[in-house]
C-alpha cells in the first residue's frame, strides 16, 4: 500500500502505471473518492467488489474519458450531448453482451459518466475506462479522505491518492431508454 499527497492529482505517473497493470487506486473523482481500477480487467473488478462488500448483483459506475469509449462496450447512441451536464450525471445504458456480465452483473445495464475535467480525460484517455464506486464499504457513508478511507480499506488498496477533504455528492444517475426517453434515479 502506497499513500501519496499529489496536488496535481490525475497526472501522476505512479497511478498511470499502476492502473495499467490491474492495480486498486482510491482517488478523488469528479464528484467523491472513489475505489477504482481498469474495466477490462476482470481480476481487478473482483478486487474491488470484494474489497467494498460490495452486493455482486450491482453493477458500478463507469468512468470513460469520452463517448467514443461506448464502443468498447458495443454500444452506440445518437445522443451523445447527453454527457456534457452541467453537474455530474452518470448515464445508464443498455449493454446486453454477454461478455461484460461480469460488469453488467446480469442487468444487461451498464452507468457511465464522463466527467468533466480535462485532466481526469485525460488520464481515462491513459488508462482506458475506469470502474470507479466510491470508497466506502456496502451501506457506509463515502469516505471524504484518505484517513477514512483507510479505515475502511487498510491494506486492500495498492494507492492512495489524496485530495484533501471531499465532501461532495454523488453524480445524478438517469436512464436512457432504447426510445430516447429518460428517467431519473438519483438527483
Amino acid at each position: 500500500m502506497i499513500s501519496m499527497l499529489n496536488n496535481d492529482i490525475w497526472n501522476n505517473e505512479n497511478l498511470i502505471c499502476l492502473l495499467k497493470v490491474g492495480g486498486v487506486v482510491i482517488m478523488p473523482t469528479d464528484t467523491l473518492y472513489g475505489i477504482v481500477g481498469r474495466v477490462d480487467n476482470f481480476s481487478t473488478v473482483e478486487r474491488i467488489y470484494t474489497a467494498r462488500k460490495r452486493s455482486p448483483e450491482k453493477p458500478c459506475i463507469i468512468l470513460i474519458g469520452n463517448t467514443e469509449d461506448l464502443k468498447k462496450f458495443n454500444i452506440e447512441i445518437p445522443e451523445k450531448e447527453i454527457f456534457s451536464a452541467k453537474e455530474p450525471t452518470s448515464i445508464i445504458l443498455d449493454c446486453p453482451e454477454e461478455k461484460f456480465t461480469y460488469l453488467h452483473r446480469g442487468t444487461k445495464t451498464l452507468a457511465f459518466r464522463v466527467p468533466a475535467q480535462k485532466d481526469l480525460q485525460n488520464l481515462l484517455k491513459q488508462t482506458g475506462p475506469l470502474v470507479a464506486p466510491s470508497a466506502n464499504l456496502e451501506g457506509l457513508p463515502p469516505a471524504q479522505n484518505i484517513a477514512e478511507a483507510k479505515k475502511y480499506f487498510g491494506d486492500a488498496i495498492d494507492l492512495y491518492i489524496d485530495g484533501g477533504e471531499i465532501k461532495s455528492k454523488a453524480s445524478k444517475v438517469i436512464r436512457l431508454h432504447k426510445n430516447g426517453s429518460i428517467t431519473m434515479l438519483r438527483v
